[in-house]
């Protein structure tokens, strides 16, 4: 009784063995150690893109989220004289047609091309190129919360007042959210897994974290990943002003997002991509690509309480914290810095810094904890995607971005926010959250690539 070769051969290359084969073969049943061993390839970061309020690329965005500057500006894309909110976080001088072909880019919606373009900055930072001979094992996850919304508005006036035949037969392809994961797939030729993640604001955290497991269960080699969002249009900013979420600090753009502070009065909307590469540690070495972090945990919990607000005691965050730490298998006092979802909400402040101490006792006062919100706004589904990136890049560069506009404590709100300036610093393990509305929460854990014990 045995394996069959090509098993036995992939044993003992160190080539992971696929989750499915093991779930029904005797020797998942009867090897379990064996199991575990074959189903932990550990998965890093190889290659990052951005497209956000601070700038176009990684270099640009991460030297102004250093230096504590603010994308928040009063909104141009339609004419806010009736909304109570003004002001957002656009992305300024981005030109699709400079990373997709031009006749395509008129066509595709900017939650699409911010994507793409992420992708492209992405793919290149990495090195890896997709051909016939790994296509089918590299895969692409986005997470995106509204798609095509602005789209979706046009669609409709043009079909009140023009009538059924007006309506684009792009409208379809071109709302719906996944279809930035497709077109991300069909330009690159990534093959394998396909999925886009549709969990409100933890979306990207959730495409990430999915993408991490299918590497580390052998169902990927490599997986393309972040978020996704472009929702700066009349119905997005009315429906939160309804809901009373927003920020109406319009006077004083740069000041509006303010995490933690007394003085808070709503998120604000950002909009952009976040994108990266993650790989199995083996390939990553066998072909030489940079290393930047090593994604080691992954929680997802609901937190079964309400539609938009989470429980007063934190306590889905808390629990997404928790099962984050036992999947990377440390202590609560080995994290240095955590990348708050910290949106400067009234109530998302408080609970999720009650959650930080339950989860972390009397070290949440020893650890570094800000929002990079305060300065890119809120980019809903797509703020894992770059909340990720900034996170690999705290723990690459041992540099904290600060929380600015921190300016009084509120109560309760007593931890280190890394208040207005940046903190050169160690950082060995970092953390980052994701909380979004039906109470779904994505916590992830990064280490530097060579940390180990």
């Amino acid at each position: 009784m045995g394996l069959k070769k090509e098993r036995c051969d992939a044993f003992a290359s160190g080539r992971t063995i696929t989750n499915e084969y093991y779930l029904n073969s005797w020797a998942g049943r009867l090897f379990p150690v064996v199991k575990e061993v074959l189903l932990n390839r550990r998965v890093v970061v190889t290659g990052m893109g951005l497209v956000t309020p601070l700038g176009i690329g990684v270099p640009e965005t991460w030297k102004r989220l250093c230096a504590g500057k603010s994308g928040i500006t009063e909104i141009t894309r339609f004419d806010t004289a009736e909304h109570q909110t003004k002001i957002a976080g656009e992305v300024k001088d981005f030109h699709p047609e400079d990373f997709v072909p031009k006749k395509e880019a008129k066509r595709l919606q900017p939650f699409i091309s911010y994507a793409m373009a992420a992708t492209r900055m992405a793919m290149e930072d990495s090195g890896l190129v997709i051909d016939h001979s790994n296509c089918g094992s590299i895969g692409v996850i986005t997470g995106c919360g509204l798609g095509g919304l602005g789209f979706m508005e046009e669609t409709i006036l043009s079909l009140s007042e023009r009538g059924p035949k007006r309506v684009s037969p792009f409208f379809i392809p071109m709302m719906i959210g996944n279809m930035a994961a497709g077109m991300i797939s069909i330009h690159f030729g990534a093959q394998g897994p396909n999925a886009s993640i549709a969990t409100a604001c933890a979306a990207g955290a959730h495409a990430v974290g999915d993408s991490f497991k299918l590497i580390q269960m052998g169902m990927a080699d490599a997986m393309i990943t972040g978020g996704t969002e472009a929702v700066i249009t009349p119905t997005c900013i009315a429906g939160f002003n309804a809901m009373k979420a927003l920020s109406t600090r319009n006077g004083d753009p740069e000041k509006a997002s303010r995490p933690f502070d007394r003085d808070r009065d709503g998120f604000v909307v950002g909009e952009g991509s976040g994108i990266m590469i993650l790989e199995a540690l083996e390939r990553a070495l066998e072909r030489g690509a940079p290393i930047y972090a090593e994604i080691i945990g992954y929680g997802m919990t609901g937190d079964g309480y309400h539609m938009t607000s989470p429980p007063p005691d934190g306590s889905g965050a808390a629990r997404c914290m928790k099962a984050a730490l036992k999947d990377a298998g440390i202590n609560y006092d080995r994290v240095d810095y955590i990348n708050a979802h910290g949106t400067s909400t009234q109530l998302n402040d408080l609970y999720e810094t009650r959650a930080v101490k339950a989860v972390f006792k009397e070290h949440a006062y020893s650890l570094a904890m800000s929002s990079t919100k305060s300065m890119t706004g809120h980019l809903l589904g797509g703020a894992g995607g770059i909340e990720t990136v900034f996170t690999a890049l705290s723990v690459h560069e041992d540099i904290i971005p600060p929380t600015i506009n921190h300016e009084h404590s509120a109560e309760e709100c007593d931890l280190d926010y890394v208040p207005n300036v940046a903190r050169k610093t160690p950082v060995n393990v970092a953390m980052t959250n994701s909380f979004g509305f039906g109470g779904t929460n994505a916590v992830l854990i990064l280490q530097k690539a060579e940390h180990r014990g």
